[in-house]
């Protein structure tokens, strides 16, 4: 498969990052539009992914710009987990481990197949800043090699005005909980 997309595609891509970014970038202090779409195209595969983050319902925006390492980040800011990416175990491990009703994958793997990671704690409660998500479902989001270790994953929502973030094994898979993704993007 293609990793890049059609002058078109692209030109409709970053017409649809722009309008989805635009406010969070005034208050983030980052470069211009112009400049990072200008990086972006510089970077098909980068384009190639966030069309991806798209395509199965992530509505993608900016989320960060880190000026220490002139990154911005983009994020799955949709309201409840994209439908498409729901109903997965965390990691490829833990879907060999499941003898009994295996799910059709791993949020792990379906992440880096589109060439995005899954969301971390930090990253999570700063998209909760911008608006409440996952009011209905849940996320898995990247898991520190401790917990992981021990066969456990974290996952977050929003319940009640507060963001949550709990612990579940890593072979469990519920049909609310789903993947939300980030690129870095360099500047």
């Amino acid at each position: 498969m293609s990793q890049t997309l059609t002058a078109a595609a692209t030109q409709t891509l970053l017409t649809l990052l722009h309008a989805s970014s635009e406010a969070r970038l005034q208050n983030l202090r980052a470069p211009t539009w112009a400049d990072i779409a200008a990086r972006l195209v510089a970077q098909p595969h980068k384009l190639w992914t966030l069309a991806q983050m798209e395509v199965s319902g992530g509505e993608v925006g900016v989320l960060d710009f880190d000026a220490a390492s002139a990154s911005v980040c983009f994020a799955d800011a949709a309201i409840e987990s994209p439908k498409n990416r729901r109903s997965l175990c965390y990691d490829n491990a833990a879907l060999l481990s499941r003898k009994n009703h295996p799910p059709a994958g791993s949020a792990v793997a379906l992440a880096e197949a589109m060439g995005a990671q899954l969301m971390d704690e930090a990253q999570y409660r700063r998209l909760q800043q911008w608006q409440a998500c996952d009011l209905k479902t849940s996320t898995w989001l990247h898991t520190p090699a401790p917990v992981r270790d021990l066969g456990g994953a974290l996952f977050g929502d929003c319940r009640y005005g507060q963001v949550f973030v709990y612990h579940n094994g890593a072979d469990s898979y519920y049909a609310a909980r789903g993947v939300r993704c980030v690129l870095s993007v360099a500047l």
